[in-house]
């Protein structure tokens, strides 16, 4: 594999498939290390600290360090406070995405009033009343709309369940607006912040994932070369229809070391 230094790979549905890793996946992630890659674990749930993630891949058998982990929750705490700096964010998602925007001292507030900028993400425990709050906040034109990923459905144990994608979405259509932008995989902030934790260039890196329109994407403009497995979110027939075109398809991770 010497045509490559580094390598970017999605968590769930391609190393992970809920508490365990997926068959394979252990021997395959290692494969790549032994071949002297350097290893970004992206992915695009943003509801858990880049440290949670390491911990999730080292207790399923998978080497992992905090710093080799990027997440769609890293990506938005930084673009937020890059470019929305001092302003006040209402938050429909989870306490852990939350919690990582006050890591970056982020001023969040419950008041719809009072945002400078609505985010939209996962949670749970979305309900009627917080899209009803999402469309008061967002009548203001002036206040900003964020959301944290597109993936409209996730991979758990034993189904696919609604993502941030499906909320996003929601907050969008009562609203009648588009966010300004959408992070996590594939955002050219999520690239570049995947790029500069691995420090490599674009055409010496994989990319490796279960999705056409997020790991997939991520690498297409960029000169990356792209690998679909199948055991996530994708089947053959998908691949065939969509306008990402991977350059190479296998069924898992495992199988990714073998093509070079």
């Amino acid at each position: 594999m010497d045509q490559f230094d580094g390598a970017i790979l999605d968590v769930d549905g391609t190393v992970l498939r809920g508490p365990g890793a997926l068959p394979g996946a252990v021997d395959g992630v290692q494969a790549l290390r032994d071949a002297g890659l350097s290893l970004v674990f992206f992915s695009n749930n943003p509801t858990k600290f880049p440290a949670a993630y390491a911990r999730r891949l080292t207790d399923a058998g998978v080497e992992a360090t905090t710093e080799e982990v990027l997440t769609a929750g890293t990506v938005t705490a930084e673009y937020l406070s890059r470019h929305h700096p001092h302003e006040t964010f209402f938050v429909i998602g989870e306490a852990g995405l939350r919690d990582q925007l006050r890591d970056l001292d982020l001023e969040l507030t419950e008041d719809y009033t009072a945002a400078d900028t609505v985010v939209a993400s996962i949670d749970r425990e979305f309900t009627y009343d917080d899209l009803t709050v999402a469309l008061w906040a967002l009548s203001d034109d002036s206040v900003g709309f964020v959301g944290t990923d597109p993936d409209r459905v996730v991979p758990a144990a034993d189904h696919l369940v609604p993502g941030s994608g499906a909320i996003i979405n929601a907050v969008a259509d009562v609203a009648g607006r588009e966010p300004e932008a959408v992070l996590g995989k594939p955002h050219a902030e999520a690239r570049e912040a995947a790029l500069a934790r691995l420090g490599v260039a674009p055409e010496r890196c994989l990319v490796v994932g279960d999705r056409l329109d997020t790991d997939i994407a991520l690498g297409d403009d960029a000169g990356m070369t792209t690998v679909l497995v199948l055991s996530g979110v994708t089947s053959r027939e998908q691949v065939a229809e969509s306008e990402y075109t991977p350059d190479f398809v296998v069924d898992s991770v495992a199988d990714v070391a073998g093509l070079f």
